[in-house]
C-alpha cells in the first residue's frame, strides 16, 4: 500500500501533527491495516476506500499503532488535503464506523487546507474516578485546576476527558508514564486525555496524552477539539461562534486548530487547519 505522510494542523509551514493516509482500491484487512498503521508509527493512519462510481464518497477508518479510533480528526484533514490533491478541492463525503462527516479542501498558496465537520458533539462532568485517576496520571492536585472549567469527559465523535489547569507553566510540565496512561484511558474508554489552559475566551493551548494509543503525547488533535467545542458550548462558554487551540509548541512541532460552533447543543462543529507533506 502506498502510504502518503502529511503533517495535519501545521503552522506557517512546520510542525503539525503527522498523518499517515492511505487510498484503497477495495477495503482491506483489519489486520493489514493494523499492520500498516503500526510500521508508519504515527499517532494515526486513515485507511480510505472510494465507495459507489464517484470520488466523493469515502469509507474511512483510523487506526493507530496499538489500536483502533472511532474518530481522528488530524488524520481527517491530512486525508482532505491528499484528496483535494488528487481529485481537486471540494466536499468529500466519508462513512466513519459510527458516524457520517464530511471534509471541505480548498488550495492556498501555502498548499491545501482543510475543514472537516465532526460527528455531533456531547460532555458531562468527570465522575470521581475519572477525574482522581487523570490528576494522578500526571502528578496534579485539585489546586492545579481552572475552576471556570470543571473536568469533564466530552465527545465528538470520540471519548476524552478534559482537565482545564490554571498554569500555563504547569501545562508546559505536562509528564507521564506511558504505561499507566495506557492502563487508565483503556479502563475508562478514552482515546486521550486533554489538558487546556485558557488565555482567552476565544483562544486556548493544549496538549493531549494519546497512550490508548501507544503514543505519548500528539502535537495536535482533531478530535479532542470538536469534543471540547461541544463542551464550552455546554457549559454557556462565551465562545463568540469561534475560538483557536494552539499546540504541539511544548513539544517543538506548533500546531493551530480552528473551530467554529453554533449555538445549538449537541451539533457538528467545524474544524480547519493547514496540512503540509512531510519529507
Amino acid at each position: 500500500m502506498d502510504v502518503q505522510r502529511i503533517a495535519a494542523f501545521a503552522q506557517d509551514g512546520r510542525g503539525g501533527n503527522p498523518a499517515g493516509v492511505v487510498l484503497l482500491d477495495a477495503p482491506a484487512a483489519e489486520a493489514e491495516m493494523a499492520r500498516i498503521a503500526a510500521e508508519v508509527g504515527y499517532s494515526e493512519t486513515a485507511f480510505a476506500a472510494r465507495q459507489g462510481d464517484g470520488t466523493d464518497d469515502w469509507r474511512v477508518r483510523y487506526f493507530s499503532p496499538e489500536s483502533e479510533v472511532p474518530f481522528c480528526g488530524h488524520a481527517t484533514i491530512a486525508l482532505g488535503a491528499v484528496l483535494g490533491e488528487r481529485y481537486g478541492p471540494g466536499t468529500y463525503r466519508l462513512t466513519l464506523n459510527d458516524a457520517a462527516i464530511s471534509v471541505d479542501t480548498e488550495a492556498t498558496a501555502t498548499g491545501m487546507a482543510a475543514t472537516l465537520t465532526s460527528p455531533p458533539t456531547r460532555s458531562r462532568p468527570a465522575t470521581a474516578e475519572e477525574r482522581d485517576d487523570a490528576l494522578a496520571l500526571f502528578g496534579l492536585a485539585e489546586t492545579d485546576l481552572d475552576d471556570r472549567l470543571p473536568p469533564a469527559r466530552i465527545h465528538g465523535g470520540a471519548d476524552h476527558v478534559v482537565l482545564a489547569l490554571s498554569n500555563r507553566v504547569t501545562l508546559a510540565a505536562m509528564d507521564y508514564d506511558l504505561g499507566a496512561g495506557r492502563d487508565i484511558m483503556r479502563r475508562h474508554g478514552l482515546v486521550t486525555i486533554m489538558l487546556v489552559h485558557v488565555e482567552g475566551d476565544q483562544a486556548f493551548t493544549a496538549r493531549n496524552a494519546f497512550a490508548s494509543g501507544g503514543v505519548l503525547e500528539d502535537p495536535a488533535t482533531g478530535a479532542a477539539a470538536a469534543a471540547f467545542a461541544g463542551y464550552l458550548r455546554d457549559l454557556g462558554w462565551p465562545h463568540g461562534g469561534r475560538f483557536t487551540i494552539r499546540q504541539g509548541e511544548d513539544m517543538g512541532a506548533p500546531s493551530v486548530i480552528d473551530v467554529r460552533l453554533t449555538a445549538k447543543v449537541g451539533a457538528a462543529v467545524r474544524v480547519a487547519g493547514r496540512a503540509r507533506t512531510m519529507e
